[in-house]
């Protein structure tokens, strides 16, 4: 067993090279800082008055693991604040261990954004998938129409087709207001200067209020319904059944659709996480810097060490409970080191976990709302002034 002031001898000696993982030795705060944690931790558990059975790079390994639990518990905080707003971003994490810290999300709308691109792709307003469109070629007296085999198996290579949107509309109402009065030339080039010539009634459309337009839009197409066979369909397993049947004339048209690509809409689900954050697995956080962690956080890590220390003191001690001298035999306190460590670990993490649920975004809420309450209780006792006007 080695005295530990051996060690220290050489002033210049510090963890860098002497920790199991290497992952702060590149800090120079780190270094510095191993000295004096190592020099303290030393002197709590007793040296120089008494002999501390383990080396100096025991204690540095301690005082990495110490620094990587922080580092875990903070970023499981962070974690447990802003995974959400992280899911589906980005992953950036590469390579092995890192080094260096990753700073908080910003907050954004989150999955909301991927919610409301599909519910858009569903109303045909937005999302990820392109709305292809197609048509058919009308026959006469024929109402059904596979669209499947008519436009998927020749444009689409067989794939599976959505169809999401028909046109197959009766002429605009409009266009079939009848107006006795055209009015003047000057009156109809003023229409015609503003679009309106086509497809509106002249002098009624100046000397009547629109809502009249309405009204009258309304009974025709009302009349097409009840009295005539109006423009419709029905569309089932990409089948499509047209009403009223075609006739001659209509034979040669084409009624367009709109629709989607099954396959495009499956992949543009799945891959939503592919390589982008998808649980606490792999959200980019790294170890945290050390040389970034304030005061508060370098003293529960300097108790962290010293609880480990003593413990590890403690596994090595346990090895002989007693040790034979001239005329009886010592008991070494190895067992009460050892569960002393781990009681304070223990403390420890218990303190460093409520803290940091105190402080977690959901505690921030709870706190503004009764800060609301209480001073909405303060302006009720609060007199009114009376207005007098």
């Amino acid at each position: 067993m080695a005295n530990f002031a051996y060690k220290y001898s050489d002033p210049s000696a510090n963890a860098s090279g002497s920790t199991p993982f290497g992952i702060y030795d590149s800090d120079s705060t780190f270094q510095s800082d191993s000295i004096t944690v190592c020099k303290w931790t030393a002197r709590r558990l007793g040296y120089p008055m008494m002999q501390v059975e383990i080396y100096s790079s025991s204690i540095w390994a301690c005082f990495e693991e110490a620094v990587s639990e922080y580092s875990s518990h903070i970023n499981n905080y962070n974690m447990k604040n802003w995974l959400w707003e992280a899911y589906g971003t980005q992953n950036r994490i590469s390579g092995s261990i890192g080094t260096g810290s990753l700073e908080p999300q910003y907050p954004h709308l989150g999955t909301s954004v991927v919610l409301s691109k599909q519910y858009g792709q569903a109303a045909n307003v937005g999302g990820d998938v392109t709305l292809k469109s197609g048509s058919i070629t009308l026959v006469k007296d024929e109402q059904d129409y596979n669209l499947q085999t008519l436009w998927a198996n020749v444009s689409e290579s067989s794939k599976r087709i959505e169809v999401q949107r028909v046109y197959n509309r009766g002429p605009a109402s409009i266009t079939r207001f009848y107006d006795p009065f055209m009015g003047s030339f000057e009156q109809r080039q003023m229409l015609d200067n503003f679009g309106f010539s086509n497809s509106s009634p002249a002098i009624i459309f100046m000397m009547r209020p629109i809502s009249y337009d309405i009204l009258r839009a309304q009974m025709i197409e009302t009349s097409d319904r009840i009295r005539r066979s109006a423009y419709s369909f029905e569309i089932i397993n990409n089948r499509l059944k047209l009403f009223p049947r075609p006739t001659s004339d209509d034979a040669g048209n084409k009624v367009w659709f709109e629709y989607y690509v099954r396959d495009d809409l499956m992949e543009t689900t799945r891959d939503f996480t592919e390589n982008k954050v998808s649980d606490p697995s792999n959200i980019p956080y790294k170890f945290i810097t050390y040389s970034s962690i304030n005061a508060p956080g370098r003293q529960w890590i300097r108790k962290y060490t010293l609880a480990l220390s003593k413990e590890l003191l403690g596994i090595i001690r346990s090895k002989y409970s007693t040790l034979p001298i001239p005329g009886g035999e010592v008991t070494i306190d190895g067992e009460s080191l050892k569960a002393e460590g781990r009681e304070e670990k223990t403390s420890l993490l218990e303190e460093l976990r409520e803290f940091l649920d105190s402080v977690s975004l959901n505690e921030k809420v709870k706190a503004e709302a009764e800060e609301a309450e209480a001073s909405q209780q303060v302006l009720s006792r609060a007199p009114l002034e009376i207005y007098i006007g």
